[in-house]
C-alpha cells in the first residue's frame, strides 16, 4: 500500500505547491500548471491503487472550487483564504457580545453595521485622533447619516404597522386624502 499513499500524497503536495505560488507567477499560468497536474492525476489514477477514489474525489472538489480559486494570484494582495476575513467578523460579533451581554447580534448590527464595522477596522489599523475626525469629508458623512436615518425611519415604521396594522392604515389613509393645497 506504500507506493500507492507515496504517488497520492505527492500529487497533493505538488497541487500545495502550486497553489502557494512561491514564484510569484501571474494568476494564467497557476491556473495552467493546476489544470495540467489535475488533468495527470484524472490520467494516472488506477496508479493510487486502492487511494483512486480519494483521488477522484480531491479532483471533484478542486473542480468545484476552481471558479474563484485564482483570484488571489490576480488581485494585488487579495488573501488567498478567507480565514483572516472570518477573523475580522468573529472578533466585530465578539465585541459585540461583550458590550451587549447578548448572545445574539443586536438589531444595531443590522441597522449601523457598515458605519460600525468600518469604524472597528479604522481602529485596528491606527490609532485615530482629533484631526482624523476634522479632516472627515463633512458631505460625505452627512451622505451615511441620512441613510442611516432612512433605515431607522423605515425600522420605525415597521414596527408601527406590526403593533397595530388598522391604526397604521388609517393614518396613511388620512395623509393621501388630504388636500394638497390649503383652502
Amino acid at each position: 500500500m506504500w507506493p500507492p499513499i507515496r504517488r497520492a500524497y505527492a500529487w497533493v503536495h505538488q497541487a500545495a505547491r502550486i497553489l502557494a505560488n512561491a514564484a510569484g507567477e501571474p494568476a494564467e499560468t497557476v491556473r495552467r500548471r493546476l489544470d495540467g497536474l489535475l488533468g495527470a492525476m484524472a490520467r494516472h489514477r488506477t496508479k493510487a491503487g486502492p487511494l483512486a477514489a480519494a483521488v477522484e474525489h480531491f479532483h471533484k472538489v478542486t473542480r468545484s472550487y476552481r471558479p474563484g480559486l485564482f483570484h488571489c494570484y490576480a488581485v494585488a494582495d487579495l488573501p488567498r483564504t478567507n480565514n483572516a476575513l472570518e477573523q475580522l467578523f468573529g472578533s466585530y460579533r465578539r465585541h459585540e457580545r461583550r458590550a451587549t451581554g447578548r448572545k445574539a447580534n443586536s438589531s444595531a448590527t443590522v441597522l449601523r453595521g457598515s458605519v460600525r464595522l468600518t469604524a472597528g477596522l479604522a481602529t485596528r489599523l491606527r490609532r485615530q485622533d482629533a484631526s482624523d475626525l476634522a479632516a472627515a469629508d463633512r458631505r460625505r458623512w452627512r451622505e451615511v447619516r441620512a441613510s442611516l436615518e432612512r433605515r431607522r425611519h423605515a425600522r420605525v415604521l415597521r414596527a408601527q404597522f406590526r403593533r397595530d396594522p388598522v391604526a397604521y392604515l388609517n393614518r396613511l389613509e388620512q395623509l393621501l386624502c388630504q388636500p394638497a393645497l390649503p383652502s
